[in-house]
């Protein structure tokens, strides 16, 4: 027996608990009225089919099955056959009489259906499990429980190998772990045991193409070309609030529902579990907050698991486990008509923008019968990523495959003068990894990216290492060089809050306040602005520069800092001939102006300070300036 657990005890009598197909539950219990029980052999080869009890009493009952999916569950005996009804979401209940199978549940990941062994080498850390078709990858996590050897052999074997590893993959059959010290025994293809495979953490970097090295390692036979599916995309999640609960989903995958009532010890559950009508997959699950309903955009239709990348679905209102369509609810679904998929939905105070590979669409609460109302709005859009497109107040911006969009009223694009730097070093195959942001008390929306100079062709990590930011208040665009996976803007928390990859060698997994204070996490911040060169009377003749004033604030600054920043100018003579730099000019809280000469057809300023504690504002500043021919 491996991977199920039955047990059995009575008061008098006989009873026998035989025939058990077994592929999604991980335990059964039985107890009864009868004194001497036995279990029989159990099958596990698939999914549940039947259930079946022969007992040699003429009283015999089934109490309450739970089990997804559900079917009829079959009891016989001496004079009694009964049948029991299959029930919408997978709740059996039979006869009442004085012997039962009882609470027969399926826990929050499921065990494969093939018997398990593992082998060890005494006094060495490593061992391996066979478990044909476990699917797991490495780095996946399993949960090993109720170890046990023939005629109880290895005991105290048997309780090391009891519990949470990390695997790493061999093949389809094989995967090792290591123990925190080595095994007690040796043995070889031995034991049994149950086993919960947390579910997949999915790719890190995305791997785009077909043949060598496409894909994980092992999924294909040997020589096959690779083919590029769902599971070969890095592993993305979306989620919202559902009051105090969360409603979560993999991209393209699974939907969950966890309850705060339920306390952060208890996983969450997938949506199906308490809706068997609800969609099983979507690529976005988001709530919409001014109606209160949820809603699966790129989902499956009801009695399918296929997934419809432009179906939307929505539960009945303030009701997340209610999604059959009916007169006296108001779920309901809507198809998007234009483009392939959707890639992103992203909800403004008044609608949600539904954005597809080449459209966008305007999805809006109407009220009975039909719920929602969904319009294109525009058509020949592009977005780049799932995570691409940022709200802010009504409006919408997002990153295309080769430039930016603005949704304010009407679609349009966003004038950039900072596109070429950003699109001619563009790691395309990491379009997943972008991350849209917004900074509300700068007037700042950004986007996180991983340019081809960080791509894994160029011996990077393949994770975000540069941003682009649009200022709406001022309409301008700056680009920097700062490694971020996904942000959060201030709402709840009192500050924006960023996160870093593990693959970062300073500060792997860290997730850090922004805005807050003036340095570097207790280090001196190193900051600096720095302008593309300025054309004098478009360029057409020489200009001499012999003073600055500087407009520089230092008003937020710590009263201990040294109120200081450094400002650098830069001529041009000729276009592609470099610049020509001025002296480091010191700007302090007290200084009026600065003396220089420099001598070009367009000039430039760098303003930088590293000092701890100083917070520095550039303004308007002015420089002195006359001509100085043509030549």
């Amino acid at each position: 027996m491996a991977n199920v657990i039955v047990s059995a005890s009575g008061v008098s009598s006989t009873s026998t608990l035989n025939s058990i197909t077994v592929g999604l539950l991980l335990s059964v219990a039985a107890t009864g009225t009868t004194a001497t029980s036995s279990t029989g052999s159990p099958a596990l080869p698939g999914a549940v089919t039947t259930l079946a009890v022969t007992g040699n009493s003429s009283t015999a009952a089934v109490g309450t099955v739970s089990a997804v999916p559900s079917q009829a569950v079959p009891v016989t005996g001496p004079g009694l056959t009964s049948s029991l009804q299959t029930l919408p979401q997978g709740v059996a209940t039979g006869i009442p009489a004085t012997g039962a199978v009882g609470n027969a549940v399926t826990q929050t990941q499921l065990p494969t259906t093939s018997p398990l062994t593992f082998t060890t080498s005494k006094g060495s850390t490593l061992v391996t499990v066979t478990h044909p078709d476990h699917g797991a990858l490495t780095g996946d996590t399993v949960i090993i429980s109720n170890v046990g050897f023939d005629s109880g052999l290895y005991p105290d074997l048997a309780t090391q190998l009891a519990g949470e590893y990390v695997i790493t993959r061999l093949n389809n059959s094989i995967y090792t772990f290591s123990l925190t010290t080595g095994a007690i025994d040796g043995v070889l293809n031995a034991g049994e045991a149950d086993v919960q495979y947390e579910i997949s953490i999915g790719l890190d970097v995305s791997t785009g193409g077909v043949g060598w090295g496409a894909g994980t390692w092992g999924r294909g036979a040997w020589g096959s070309a690779a083919n590029i599916t769902a599971s070969d995309a890095i592993r993305l999640w979306k989620q919202d609030n559902f009051g105090e609960d969360l409603i979560f989903n993999a991209v393209d995958d699974s939907i969950y529902y966890w309850s705060a009532a339920q306390g952060l010890s208890t996983r969450g559950k997938l949506l199906t579990y308490y809706a068997s009508t609800a969609p099983s997959k979507a690529r976005q699950v988001a709530i919409s907050d001014r109606d209160r309903h949820v809603i699966a955009f790129g989902a499956t239709p009801i009695g399918s698991d296929i997934l419809d990348p432009l179906l939307i679905r929505f539960s009945s209102q303030e009701n997340a486990f209610d999604w059959t369509p009916t007169a006296t609810n108001t779920a309901g679904d809507l198809r998007i008509g234009n483009g392939s998929k959707i890639i992103q939905a992203v909800e403004t105070r008044r609608e949600i923008i539904v954005i597809t590979d080449s459209s966008v669409h305007s999805m809006q609460f109407i009220g009975a019968p039909f719920t929602f109302g969904v319009s294109q709005l525009s058509n020949q859009t592009t977005i780049a990523g799932i995570n691409s497109a940022v709200a802010v107040g009504d409006a919408v911006f997002w990153m295309g495959k080769n430039r930016f969009y603005v949704y304010d009223g009407r679609v349009q694009p966003l004038p950039c003068t900072v596109r070429d730097y950003v699109f001619e070093n563009f790691d395309v195959q990491q379009e997943d990894k972008i991350f849209a942001g917004s900074n509300a008390a700068f007037g700042e929306v950004f986007w996180f990216y991983t340019s081809e100079d960080n791509s894994t062709a160029s011996g990077g990590t393949a994770e975000n290492d540069r941003y682009v930011v649009y200022n709406y208040e001022q309409k301008i665009w700056y680009v920097g060089n700062l490694e971020r996976t996904a942000w959060i803007d201030r709402g709840i928390n009192e500050f924006p809050i960023a996160t870093t990859s593990q693959s970062n060698v300073a500060t792997p997994l860290v997730m850090y306040d922004h805005e807050r204070g003036v340095d570097a996490d207790g280090e001196p911040l190193s900051a600096f602005i720095e302008s593309a060169p300025i054309d004098i009377q478009d360029g057409e003749s020489f200009f001499f520069v012999r003073r600055m004033i500087p407009d520089v604030s230092f008003d937020r600054s710590d009263a201990s800092a040294v109120k200081e920043a450094t400002i650098t100018l830069k001529a041009q003579r000729f276009p592609n001939t470099g610049f020509t730099t001025s002296k480091p000019l010191t700007v302090t809280d007290t200084t009026q102006q600065n003396h220089t000469r420099l001598r070009g057809r367009s000039f430039g300023l760098r303003i930088e300070s590293d000092n701890q504690g100083v917070f520095w504002r550039l303004g308007s500043p002015r420089l002195e300036i006359q001509p100085d021919g043509k030549r």
